[in-house]
C-alpha cells in the first residue's frame, strides 16, 4: 500500500505547509550557499537567485513540476576563471549567457525535437567531462581544508577539515529518511562548531551585521558597466551545453517519483527554458547559474509531498532569508577548512556522478573509440591544457575538454550494429518525449 500523497497542484493543510517547505529549504541550503563561498559571490544574493529561480520556473512549467533551483557545482571553475579574467562584469555576462543558451536549445528542442542533441552529447562524452569538472575542482578543496589564507600548511586546519568531511560521510551514509537528505547542512553545523573550539570563528561580523538588509546585488548599468568578452563565452557555453543533460536527467527522476511524464506535460522545453531563465535572472542580480536540485527530488521521494506550492513556499522562504543581515553575516564567517571539508566529498561525488552516468548507460570501454573519446578528454581537462587563441583569449582544460570531446564523437566512426543500437535509443527517448 503506497504513502498517501500530496498532488503536483493541491495545497497542503496551513499546519503542514511551512514545515514541509523548510525541509526543502533545508535540503538546498548548504549547496546552494557553498557555490558562492567559493566563487567569490555574495551567498545571500544567491538565495534570494534561487527563490526568484524557483518561482519564475513553477511559472514558466505551469506549476506542473516540482522542483527547485539552486547554485550550480558545474560552473564553479568557469566562475571563477571569469572573474579572475574580467571581474564581476565576466562572471555576470558568463552567468546570462548560459541562460540564453539554455533558451536558445529549448527553442530548438521545441522546433526539432531532442535527437540533435542526444547525439551531439552521448554518455561517452558527458560522463569523461562530469568527471573533469569534479577532479579540476580537487585542488581548490584540498587548498582550503589544509593552507591558510597566505598558503601555509595549517595542522589546526586539517583537522577541521578533517572532522567536517567525518561527519558529511557519516551522515551521508548512515543517516536515513530527511536527515540523510542534509549531509551538506548537518557537515556544515557539526563542522562550524568544532571550528568554533579551535578559535577559527570570527563573530565580529555577525555581531555587528542588522538583522533587516540590502544584499549587494550586483546590477547592470548600476553596479558595474557589462561588456561582452569572448574569453568568458567560450568557458562557459560548452559548460551550458553538458550541463543540460544533468537537467534532462533529473527530469526522468521526477517522472519515476511522480509517476508522471513531465518529459511530454508541460514538455522539456518548457522545463529547460524555466531553468535557462532562472539562470539569466540570476545574471542580472549577481547571483550564479542555476540548476534542478537532486536532494529535493529526494524530498518529495521521502515525504510524497509534491505539491508546487510547498516548493514555492521553499523559494519565498528563501528570498526572505536573503535579506536577513545575520544569516548572510554567518554563512560568511565559516571557516575555509569547513567548506574544504565538505567540498572534498561534493567535488568527489560531482567525478563519481560522471563515472556513474557512463556505467548506467553501458558506456562499453573495450570499445577503441569510447576509450579513446573518455582518456583524451580526461587528460585534456585534469592536465589543464590551455589552447591561446590570442593574448586575450583562450581555452582552458574543462572548456576545451568539452569541445574536443563532442569533435570526436561526431567525427570517429562507429561499429554498425553499435551505432544501429544507439540510434534505436534516440528514437525510444524520442517517442517518450513526443
Amino acid at each position: 500500500m503506497k504513502k498517501q500523497t500530496i498532488g503536483v497542484q493541491e495545497k497542503p493543510p496551513l499546519s503542514k505547509w511551512l514545515p514541509l517547505s523548510l525541509q526543502h529549504l533545508f535540503a538546498m541550503f548548504g549547496a546552494t550557499v557553498l557555490v558562492p563561498f567559493l566563487v567569490g559571490l555574495s551567498p545571500s544574493i544567491a538565495l534570494i537567485s534561487s527563490g526568484i529561480g524557483t518561482l519564475t520556473f513553477l511559472l514558466i512549467t505551469k506549476g506542473q513540476i516540482p522542483a527547485y533551483l539552486g547554485s550550480s557545482f558545474a560552473f564553479i571553475a568557469p566562475l571563477i576563471a571569469a572573474q579572475t579574467s574580467d571581474g564581476i562584469q565576466g562572471a555576470m555576462f558568463g552567468t546570462f549567457l548560459a541562460g540564453v543558451i539554455y533558451a536558445i536549445v529549448a527553442l530548438l528542442i521545441k522546433k526539432t525535437g531532442v535527437n540533435w542533441i542526444m547525439k551531439l552529447l552521448p554518455p561517452v562524452v558527458v560522463g569523461p567531462v562530469i568527471m573533469v569538472i569534479g577532479l579540476s575542482l580537487a585542488g581548490s578543496a584540498v587548498n582550503m581544508a589544509m593552507n591558510d589564507s597566505d598558503g601555509n600548511y595549517n595542522g589546526k586546519f586539517l583537522l577541521v577539515a578533517l572532522v567536517t568531511l567525518g561527519v558529511t560521510v557519516i551522515a551521508s551514509t548512515y543517516f536515513k529518511g530527511f536527515l540523510g537528505l542534509i549531509p551538506v547542512l548537518i557537515g556544515l553545523a557539526v563542522g562550524y562548531i568544532f571550528a568554533l573550539t579551535q578559535g577559527l570563528v570570527d563573530f565580529k561580523q555577525v555581531q555587528e551585521a542588522s538583522w533587516i538588509a540590502m544584499p549587494d546585488f550586483a546590477i547592470p548599468f548600476l553596479s558595474y558597466t557589462p561588456s561582452f568578452s569572448w574569453h568568458v563565452a567560450l568557458i562557459m557555453i560548452p559548460i551550458a551545453i553538458v550541463t543540460l543533460s544533468e537537467h534532462i536527467g533529473h527530469l526522468f527522476v521526477l517522472n519515476k517519483v511522480v509517476e508522471k511524464d513531465f518529459i511530454k506535460k508541460p514538455g522539456l522545453h518548457r522545463s529547460i527554458l524555466g531553468d535557462g531563465v532562472a539562470t539569466m535572472i540570476a545574471g542580472l542580480i549577481g547571483g550564479p547559474p542555476s540548476t534542478t536540485y537532486g536532494e529535493n527530488i529526494g524530498v518529495l521521494a521521502i515525504t510524497r509531498v509534491f505539491s508546487v506550492f510547498v516548493i514555492g513556499g521553499a523559494a519565498v522562504i528563501a528570498i526572505l532569508f536573503g535579506f536577513v543581515g545575520k544569516i548572510s553575516a554567518l554563512i560568511s564567517s565559516i571557516p575555509s577548512p569547513v567548506m574544504g571539508g565538505v567540498s572534498i566529498l561534493l567535488f568527489g561525488i560531482i567525478a563519481s556522478s560522471g563515472l556513474q552516468m557512463m556505467i548506467d548507460k553501458k558506456v562499453d570501454l573495450s570499445d577503441k573509440r569510447n576509450l579513446v573519446i573518455s582518456s583524451i578528454i580526461l587528460v585534456i581537462g585534469v592536465g589543464g591544457t590551455t589552447l591561446k587563441i590570442t593574448h586575450q583569449l583562450e581555452l582552458d582544460g574543462m572548456t576545451l575538454a568539452a569541445i574536443i570531446g563532442v569533435v570526436l564523437n561526431l567525427v570517429l566512426p562507429k561499429e554498425k550494429k553499435k551505432q544501429e543500437a544507439q540510434q534505436a535509443e534516440v528514437i525510444e527517448i524520442e517517442k517518450n518525449i513526443v
